[in-house]
Order: C-alpha cells, then structure tokens, then sequence
C-alpha cells in the first residue's frame, strides 16, 4: 500500500492563491508597461509618459524588495555617502538616480539653477513645499549662511521618516526643519506657531494643482515681501500652466524663466523665479 502523501492543511491553497496574485500582479504590469512604452514613443507626452514608466518599474521592485524607493535612496547614501558632508549626500543621491532608479528630486541639472538662485538671493528665512526624500533641502541648507533656517513642508509621512534621517544624516538639522502636514494647514500657522515674519525665499516644488493655490496662500497670510523669490520647479513637465498664467499677468510679481531639463532625464523642463514686488 502506497503512504498518501499528508496535506499541509490551508499552506497549499493560501500559496496557490499567493501565486495566482503575484501572477496577475506581474501580467497587468507587464501590459501597462507595454502601454507607457507605446506612449513614450508616440504620444505627445512623451517625458511624463517616461515618469509613468519609472514608478511602475519602481512599484515592482517595492512588490518584491519589500521596500520603497525612497528607502532605497536612503540606504544607498547610508552606505555609500560621508556623514556630515551635504555635498556627498547631494551627489550620492544624484548617483543614485542617473544609474539606478528615477527619483522626482529637482536633480543635479536644474539643481545648480537652484543653487545660483539660493547664493544671489542670501535668504536668512526659507520655505519649501515639498520635501519628498529631503534632496533639495539638504543642497538648499549646505548654501545657508550662519542663522538662516529652511521650514520644508511635507504631507506623506513616510517620505517624511525619510527626509529626516537624510537631513540627519548630512548634518543639516540645525538649518532645516520638516513640517509634516498638508500646506493649506501649516501655511497660515507659520507667523503664530513657527514665529515667521515673512519670508526670503519659497522654493515649490509638491503637487502641481496646489502651486497658483498655495502661492495665493502666501500672498493672503503676508508671508512675502517685497523682494520675496519665489521659485516653482516643474513647470514644463508635469507644468503648471496656472501658476504660471498668474505670477506673470498678475502684475505682483518679476518673472525669470530657466529653461533646463527634468531631472535625470533628457526632456525639457523648466523653473520658473517670481520675485514678488510688494
């Protein structure tokens, strides 16, 4: 008589079922793939097409690295960046992005725009809205002088937990502060709570729609001065037509388009500098 072979009670239906998700999972990947492929090849928006491509290559590997593509950023300038040096942090994140994995930091190209703008203006008080993995703040706070402090406004909390240990990790914090929250709460809350009179210099760079939003905000809460630059980055590519429909019409404000590219690719992109006239 034959041994029957034991059963291993719900193991071998609940792996089936595993094995069947990861299955559709890596199919309707695989078509939408294919899909952002034929988009990026003859669509008319081909660069945001191309950012669709990244996060779904990056959606794969979270399914299964278990681990985000932030968190990979951040290990990668853990084990590869100089404690206490922003600029390596600066350039292992940069690294990182060109070789491994897209990442929407403002990147190395647009990032010396940045960079001129930040040392022309010699801002002492700071805003940025955006902080997503703390790239653009660390390289905004290596420029600071002594006593100058950047607020950096971040709702996603993970990408916060993230932020803070790169911050950290550059040894920036004494310069940089992350406020955790939606903008349309925490702006109103910056001359009360945070003790901000206005502000030298506002760097947007978050969620497009919320930039004309967000923008009006600063103007309605007296938070920009004459001479306030106010600097939004992505205004091709996702593009912020409003905002900038606005800033140069209004007639509150001194416009100066850079041209450039979005970051870690070779598509057309911009920033945008509104120095506000009071």
């Amino acid at each position: 008589m034959c041994a029957r072979t034991p059963r291993c009670g719900h193991g071998a239906p609940a792996q089936r079922k595993m094995i069947d998700l990861s299955t559709v999972l890596l199919v309707a990947a695989s078509i939408f793939l294919l899909l952002t492929l034929y988009i990026v090849l003859h669509g008319p928006r081909r660069a945001f097409a191309k950012i669709v491509l990244h996060e779904v290559k990056a959606a794969i590997k979270v399914f299964f690295m278990n681990h985000t593509k932030e968190q990979r950023v951040l290990q990668y300038v853990l084990d590869n960046a100089t404690r206490g040096d922003p600029q390596s942090v600066v350039d292992s994140i940069d690294n990182y992005c060109n070789k491994e994995e897209w990442a929407m930091n403002v990147g190395d190209q647009k990032g010396l725009i940045l960079d001129n703008i930040v040392n022309e203006s010699n801002p002492c008080v700071l805003l940025e809205l955006g902080t997503y993995c703390g790239y653009s703040a660390v390289r905004i706070a290596r420029l600071l002088k002594p006593g100058a402090h950047l607020y950096t406004v971040e709702f996603n909390p993970a990408f916060a937990a993230v932020a803070k240990q790169m911050i950290e990790f550059a040894g920036v914090q004494d310069k940089v502060q992350i406020l955790e929250g939606n903008t349309q709460d925490i702006i109103p809350q910056l001359k009360k709570k945070y003790e901000v009179d206005t502000l030298d210099f506002v760097f947007i760079d978050h969620w497009k729609d919320k930039y004309l939003e967000d923008t009006k905000l600063l103007e309605k809460c007296n938070l920009l001065r004459k001479g306030t630059v106010v600097l939004a980055d992505n205004v091709i590519v996702p593009g912020a037509p409003d905002f900038l429909e606005y800033v140069r019409t209004c007639g509150r404000y001194d416009c100066t388009n850079y041209p450039s590219f979005l970051e870690y690719m070779d598509e057309k992109d911009a920033l945008e500098k509104a120095i506000f006239r009071g």
